[in-house]
């Protein structure tokens, strides 16, 4: 995958793009598949993609059994568990709404680093940014409208995006800690991450009694794009764009995926778009902006 500077960018638009529709596709896939079928199949394609990419690159898997243990780990908490509960959520809140909730992924990484890494400790502007970023989060949320049973499943599904972030965080702190200072190609890891998860997803896949698959042209389009793109190749131009612009400007586009997918959700759903959640998007971001401004504590989001 070349990382020419030329390309890299139409690999950030092609990142931004890829990420803030990831929700829209998971929507449409839920109109034909469960959610442990779209996560099953958004895994098993996008181990195929990363392999494939793996192939050409000549890259090898490592063989250390400390490597597999390692990412094992990072594949249920940055794969498996994350991937399920939005692919869950995505039955009862809309897709743009996922994807605001998905930008809080830098901020629970910040908080997952406060308690993990002793020696990345925030400053104070950074707390309150992560402060901003989190009354944002509440804002977003709106538990004032969340009064009654029949606004359970909704409010249930928004937390559990929360929870999908908050192990972002708790995989990309134990990246750093455990499988960053083995130096090993970002291409292997992302396929072994991957690829273990697709692995433990297709063998729970027929124990765990799904209904009947309804594969219309929709949905096959809809796991294709997000097995490929939002899956495989967005490791790699996300790689591409660090190495040639910085950490810092790579992360800007955790600005504009949330951007993407309440466009995308509004012009090809027809989702509405209450009054809260663009300006809990706002404080969101604004928070994420404030905690990177000294980057002493370095996130991610995939």
């Amino acid at each position: 995958m070349s990382s020419e500077p030329k390309l890299l960018p139409l690999q950030f638009a092609a990142l931004a793009l890829a990420w803030g529709s990831s929700f829209l596709f998971i929507k449409i896939g839920l109109e034909g598949l469960s959610p442990m079928q779209v996560v099953t199949a958004r895994m098993g394609i996008g181990a195929l993609a990363l392999l494939a990419i793996l192939v050409m690159q000549g890259v090898r898997l490592p063989r250390s059994a400390q490597f597999w243990g390692h990412i094992t780990m990072v594949s249920v908490f940055l794969c498996i568990l994350p991937f399920s509960l939005f692919a869950w959520a995505g039955q009862f809140i809309s897709s743009g709404l996922s994807s605001i909730f998905n930008a809080t992924t830098p901020l629970m990484t910040l908080l997952v680093t406060l308690v993990a890494l002793r020696t990345e400790r925030p400053n104070r502007l950074q707390l309150i940014g992560l402060a901003l970023g989190l009354m944002g989060a509440l804002v977003v949320l709106a538990p004032w409208r969340m009064l009654g049973p029949e606004n359970l499943a909704p409010l249930t599904a928004q937390l559990a995006c929360l929870g999908a972030t908050a192990s972002y965080g708790v995989a990309f702190v134990y990246l750093r800690k455990f499988v960053s200072p083995l130096a090993l190609p970002t291409v292997a890891v992302a396929t072994a991450q991957v690829g273990v998860g697709a692995v433990v997803l297709v063998g729970a896949l027929p124990l765990s009694g799904q209904p009947p698959m309804l594969l219309t042209p929709s949905v096959v389009a809809s796991m294709l794009s997000l097995g490929i793109a939002g899956t495989g190749l967005a490791y790699i131009w996300n790689t591409n764009i660090v190495a040639g612009w910085g950490a810092n400007v790579a992360s800007s586009v955790t600005y504009l995926a949330p951007v993407v997918g309440v466009a995308l959700g509004v012009l090809i759903l027809g989702e509405s778009v209450a009054w809260n959640q663009p300006i809990g998007a706002l404080g969101v971001i604004a928070g994420i902006m404030i905690t990177r401004r000294l980057p002493r504590i370095r996130t991610s989001v995939i």
